[in-house]
């Protein structure tokens, strides 16, 4: 029997953006989700930022579920560039549940901080990538 993961996916690993391809192959299942949380535009993908402004303004970002073997769980964390606990990593992998779902609970990769990015005003990346690129 196989090891799986469950991971919280929230900008370019979605269906339909330009990481998914990452993950893709690697997807046992799949659910939509909400976690606490805010995100910043880093370009092409965003980052989660779980601080004491997400935490004051209860915000929240919506996402998807997915769940994953080791191999899967592996690539995202190349691509995150998570090395392991106590290194130096651009993403870190943390422990969280879902806002609605008590049973979805999992990986999710954030930020600390907001590196000086500006805030997204939504909470679906998707949504914003699309109007930010068709501007």
């Amino acid at each position: 029997m196989r090891r799986t993961f469950q991971v919280f996916i929230y900008g370019s690993l979605l269906p339909d953006q330009h990481n998914h391809h990452v993950v893709e192959r690697f997807v046992i299942r799949s659910e939509k989700g909400k976690v606490a949380g805010r995100l910043v535009d880093y370009g092409p993908y965003p980052a989660l930022i779980r601080d004491l402004k997400a935490s004051n303004e209860n915000t929240f970002v919506i996402g998807q579920w997915i769940t994953v073997d080791e191999a899967g769980l592996a690539a995202m964390d190349e691509l995150e560039q998570f090395y392991g606990y106590e290194e130096s990593n651009d993403y870190e992998r943390v422990w969280v549940t879902d806002l609605v779902h008590d049973h979805l609970e999992g990986w999710v990769y954030i930020w600390d901080s907001d590196r000086g990015f500006p805030a997204i005003g939504q909470s679906y990346w998707p949504d914003f990538y699309a109007a930010k690129t068709t501007r």
